[in-house]
């Protein structure tokens, strides 16, 4: 397990280099100049003196290697670098905004897999009864769905309509805890909808599959009792594909709720990411996707050591 802990966590450190410096390559490579954009008002074109200027106080007047060097030896230290547009540090604002993105994603697939869980199991144990028909059904349907559509949704009936809850906004858990939670339940519950339909899917499955499998029947057939097979023998091994799509989701999602945050008005991290592209701020998107990365990798390497945890056939494999 020692060898197969550290094996996976140097293939992430690679990933995360390889990302930091893809990414970089191309914010670079694109066409245009961030200090000319910062300096442009109004359409008129600045003066050439001040671009040449502001270049030289950013850095971006230097190589292009010697900016990448500057920008790993910085995040080796901890620093993710300073905004083009108002020069506040990146880290200090990913720190802040973060939390909040994890939050609302942690609550989300808390919700995803209370709910999916236990119907992707019990569908499988009653396969082509009524509740498995009918799940199957709703969970296409939430598939199928676009997040930005449920979120519309939620808001019209829930908030407009019914007045069960705010349309949107956020508060700080320290000043109002109750309330924080009252607008975090409606951007979670839209991001949970195809969430939990993936979890339902996922879990009837790897239910099924495992069910059919010669060491469950030979317990059957011994005549134990169903409920130490589904505990003992089931949910075991049938748990590690579905915290593998569970995670793969995840990761997804660290960029991906750029419109749930935006319907919502959830000041999290993917939009500060979009602020960032239309200003062509190249340490902010750079800190951002860096982040993102890292935290997409770090969840995948918790799954793989979850999973041959579950399963040492995986450690050797």
């Amino acid at each position: 397990m020692l060898a197969f802990t550290l094996r996976r966590t140097l293939i992430a450190i690679g990933l995360v280099w390889l990302v930091g410096s893809l990414v970089f390559l191309v914010i670079h490579l694109i066409p245009g100049d961030p200090a000319e954009l910062l300096l442009s008002q109004g359409g008129v074109a600045p003066d050439p003196s001040a671009v040449a200027e502001l270049r030289e106080r950013l850095g971006l007047d230097l190589p292009l290697y010697t900016q990448y060097l500057k920008y790993w030896s910085g995040l080796l230290h901890g620093d993710f670098g300073s905004s083009l547009q108002d020069e506040h540090p990146v880290a200090s604002e990913i720190a802040l905004r973060l939390p909040r993105t994890l939050e609302l994603i942690g609550a989300a697939a808390l919700m995803a897999l209370a709910v999916g869980l236990p119907l992707g199991t019990a569908a499988a144990l009653k396969t082509g009864g009524r509740l498995d028909r009918v799940a199957s059904v709703v969970s296409g349907l939430a598939l199928s769905v676009p997040v930005f559509v449920v979120g519309t949704l939620a808001i019209l009936v829930f908030a407009q309509k019914l007045g069960w809850a705010s349309a949107g906004g956020y508060v700080a858990l320290a000043q109002n805890p109750l309330r924080h939670f009252g607008l975090l339940l409606m951007p979670a519950g839209t991001i949970a909808v195809g969430l939990g339909a993936v979890v339902f899917r996922v879990t009837r499955s790897s239910v099924l599959e495992v069910l059919s499998r010669d060491h469950v029947r030979a317990a059957q057939a011994r005549g134990v009792p169903a409920g130490t097979i589904i505990r003992r023998h089931v949910l075991r091994n049938a748990l590690s594909p579905v915290l593998t799509v569970v995670a793969l989701h995840l990761g997804s999602l660290l960029g991906g709720t750029v419109l749930v945050e935006y319907v919502f008005n959830w000041p999290g991290l993917s939009g500060y990411l979009v602020r960032s592209v239309e200003a062509r701020d190249y340490p902010e998107v750079l800190g951002i996707v860096l982040a993102i990365s890292i935290l997409f990798v770090f969840l995948n390497l918790v799954v793989d050591l979850l999973y041959a945890a579950l399963d040492p056939r995986v450690r050797h494999a």
